[in-house]
């Protein structure tokens, strides 16, 4: 895999690969809250505490280490029926935080919008990119299911969202992947994994950024924590 190598320049906007790809994501998506509604489930996820684990990781980022009197604008990538309002809501209610969702299922976004309607400072828009600047990004797992697209198609989505979060981030952004499974193991060829190395790498290398790894909190996964700036952080 060489995508630690990958420039901005060197990832082109898709077209057609990209159409498709999103048409199929979206559709799996759509199932999914149509089946089992505003749950851990609707948006492919087990159970409320491993969603939650991973909201923790990803605000790291922001909220989590930010002084308590500074509002933020946090752009939520994949935000589904918006589970991590309900989040910040309880962990950081005293936080004033200005909230944009994005979600490629517009039935993600309709449940968005029924629960969230009369919260203040909320919004939620269909869209796969064309995201408003905000102080912070967080998307998770928006990355883990590439159902039947091939690995380099699906690598080159990944490549542009993250640039497209790095462009539209003024402080940073925080995202997830799957770890591989260890060696021995049944590869899912549905799903999509990496070693930290490489998408670390790439942010670092082509986004110019400090990046913060964050593993070992009990799944099989790790995020990433992406800063303004040169360098790196382990």
């Amino acid at each position: 895999m060489s995508t630690a190598a990958i420039t901005p320049a060197d990832v082109p906007r898709l077209t057609s690969g990209l159409d498709e790809l999103l048409e199929q994501v979206e559709q799996y998506y759509s199932k999914k809250i149509l089946a089992y509604g505003p749950t851990p489930l609707g948006v492919d996820w087990s159970c409320v505490p491993t969603q939650e684990m991973r909201f923790v990781q990803l605000l790291k980022i922001c909220v989590a280490n930010d002084t308590p009197n500074n509002a933020i604008r946090l752009n939520d990538i994949g935000c589904g029926y918006g589970a991590l309002l309900a989040f910040l809501g309880r962990r950081h209610r005293k936080k004033t935080i200005d909230y944009a969702g994005f979600d490629i299922s517009p039935h993600m976004i309709a449940e968005a919008n029924k629960r969230w309607k009369t919260r203040s400072l909320t919004s939620f828009q269909v869209a796969s990119s064309g995201f408003r600047m905000a102080d912070y990004a967080v998307a998770s797992g928006i990355f883990n299911v590439k159902l039947s697209q091939p690995v380099a198609l699906w690598e080159q989505m990944i490549a542009q969202t993250l640039g497209d979060m790095h462009a539209t981030s003024l402080r940073g952004f925080a995202v997830n992947f799957l770890a591989p499974m260890p060696e021995g193991m049944p590869h899912v060829s549905e799903l999509y994994s990496a070693p930290p190395d490489v998408w670390r790498g790439y942010c670092q290398q082509a986004l110019g950024a400090q990046v913060e790894l964050i593993a070992a909190y009990g799944l099989r996964e790790y995020t990433l924590l992406v800063r303004k700036g040169s360098g790196s952080a382990s």
